[in-house]
Formats: C-alpha cells, sequence, structure tokens
C-alpha cells in the first residue's frame, strides 16, 4: 500500500531468548487497535524475543509499537514461517476462527494464549465489544494486566517534510467508506481558506482519487501526497500533523496513537467497536441509516449522511477553524 518493504528477518539469533509470536495478519487499523496488547505482552514478557506476524508492508508501524520484530504473514492461507516447537508463547490476536486456530497450533508452542476453542481454555468470543477491549479482556482473562486506552506509539525516527500540516486522507480500503470526493474537497477547500496547510493523502491506487479532490479545492498538485509516501514516511506526518480528517481508517488510527486532532467518519463499522479512547478526536456518523455492509461496492448510509457542515463545525469545536 505505501511502498515496498524489505524481508524481515529471520527468527533466528535471539541470543537465547525464548520466543513470543503474536498472530494478527490484518491491515493497519487492525494492527493499531491491538497496541494496548502488545503492550501489555511486552511488559509480561520482559525477557522475551517478541514476533508480530503480519504483512510485511507494515514493518515501519511494528517497530515503532516498541520492542517487537515483523515475521511476515501475508494472510492465513500458509504456513507461519517459523520451526515447530520454536515457540514459547504463541498469542492468537487475528480472531476466532479455525484458520487462525490451526495456524497457532502448528507452530507447537508450550503457552497458548487464546479465545476459547476447542483447544485451548481462555474467554468466550463476545461480538458487541470495542476492538481494544477484546485483546485487553484476554489478556486479562490469561492473568496480564492490560490497558484497552494505552494506544500510544513510539516517535518516528525521522521527522516529517510537512510539519503542521493537515492532512485530509481520502483513501479507504473499501468502497464502502469513501466518503464523496466533492465533500472532501469542500472542506480542504474551507481549511486551506483558513489557514490551513493542506495534504491530501491515500495509497498509489488512490492517486487519481487525491487529485480530483485537490483540483476540486484549488490545492496544488504539490498538495498531493498519494502514492508518494513510504509507510514511515506517511506516519511522520500524522504524527506531526495539525488536524487530521478520514474515514475509519488506518490514519484515523494513526491521529489516535499520536494525540493529533481528528475528525473521523464511520461508515459500515459501528464506533462502539472501532472509535478513538478519550482525546481531541470528532466522530461524526449517521447511526440511523447504517447498512453495515463492509464489503459494499458504495459509500455507507451512515457515512454519506455526514455533511460538510458537520466535518467544519467538529473542526471548530476542535479550536482549529
Amino acid at each position: 500500500m505505501f511502498g515496498n518493504q524489505d524481508e524481515a528477518p529471520s527468527v533466528s539469533g535471539r541470543d537465547g531468548r525464548p520466543l513470543l509470536l503474536v498472530l494478527r495478519a490484518l491491515q493497519l487499523g487492525d494492527l493499531l487497535v491491538a497496541v494496548p496488547a502488545l503492550h501489555a505482552l511486552r511488559r509480561a514478557y520482559p525477557d522475551h524475543h517478541l514476533l508480530y506476524a503480519g504483512p510485511a508492508w507494515l514493518r515501519d508501524a511494528v517497530a515503532l509499537v516498541g520492542g517487537y520484530g515483523l515475521l511476515p504473514a501475508a494472510g492465513l492461507s500458509e504456513p507461519l514461517p517459523v520451526e515447530q516447537g520454536s515457540v514459547d508463547v504463541a498469542v492468537n490476536l487475528h480472531g476466532r476462527g479455525p484458520e487462525s486456530q490451526l495456524l497457532i497450533e502448528a507452530v507447537g508452542a508450550r503457552q497458548v494464549i487464546s479465545h476459547a476453542s476447542n483447544h485451548w481454555e481462555g474467554p468466550g468470543w463476545v461480538e458487541d465489544i470495542h476492538e481494544r477491549r477484546r485483546w485487553t479482556r484476554l489478556l486479562q482473562w490469561h492473568g496480564i494486566a492490560a490497558d484497552p486506552d494505552d494506544v500510544q506509539l513510539t516517535s518516528p525516527p525521522v521527522r516529517t517534510q510537512w510539519p503542521d500540516a493537515t492532512v485530509v486522507h481520502v483513501g479507504a480500503a473499501f468502497p464502502s467508506r469513501l466518503w464523496p470526493e466533492n465533500r472532501f474537497a469542500e472542506v480542504a477547500d474551507r481549511l486551506a481558506q483558513s489557514g490551513h496547510r493542506v495534504v491530501v493523502t491515500g495509497s498509489a491506487a488512490e492517486r487519481a482519487r487525491s487529485l480530483s479532490v485537490a483540483a476540486q479545492a484549488g490545492l496544488p498538485e504539490e498538495a498531493v501526497l498519494a502514492g508518494g509516501l513510504s509507510l514511515g514516511a506517511f506516519i511522520a506526518l500524522v504524527a506531526e500533523a495539525r488536524l487530521v480528517v478520514s474515514a475509519d481508517t488506518g490514519a484515523a488510527h494513526l491521529a489516535t496513537a499520536y494525540r493529533r486532532p481528528s475528525v473521523v467518519l464511520f461508515g459500515p463499522a459501528r464506533p462502539e467497536h472501532w472509535d478513538p479512547p478519550p482525546g481531541p478526536h470528532a466522530v461524526l456518523t449517521k447511526a440511523e441509516l447504517r447498512r453495515g455492509d463492509a464489503f459494499a461496492g458504495d459509500p455507507d448510509p451512515a457515512l454519506l449522511g455526514v455533511r460538510v457542515q458537520e466535518v467544519l463545525d467538529a473542526v471548530r469545536v476542535l479550536g482549529l477553524l
């Protein structure tokens, strides 16, 4: 999504330390809502070598959790590349389905931290729960203290070239989360006219959408950073942002992790399950319109119900307009 990443190092060379392996082969936002659980595991196992099994492109983000290396795992279709019996503690933060459970079982760990299954004891799965709380509750059941609001990442190793920019992130993984271009453009235009240094971001595949938003907003092409940033550079941009305006995506969760003011637009996902902890953040949605189909080919009505003026009013409440 944000450019090629180098291959992760092998699991060898751990200096004799026992290995703790966390499985969460998902996307950036999924990593970021698991940060409280990852911090809790690091505190509970200070003498272990910690590996996060997830997509290779997340390497820069995993490094900022603190203490974890990345083990490439693009999904659940391939065995985890570790020698059977080499893992001391295996933690399933991916889900409760048979695919993730089988991957965890295959590594032959001495201890498994998981929700209840046919193989292991654990808490029962709860559907109606915030994602941060889901994983800290799992650890608490296994006797590990965990705080669901412990979301902070470490500072990026490099500074951004656009400090104090207002980031208008127009992309999303699925069409159900795409707020209309013209509305993003109107927000960007109003913010720029009020003195914000607006940049437009998204993935390489979303560059055309980003250019369209910028053109409609009267912004120069140089303000479009979509497709031109590595993940590390994107994280640095958000970490020093004045404001982030985004749908419920990884950009919004990064703003949470660095306590940057944000306005987050929710569509198919319920804020009760994914919204940020208390902080300089505003959440906008129209719950009564929600269809709730994350894989729909068009924006969720709960997202379309959010108007431009509501976003601008939220920015004003944050003291930035």
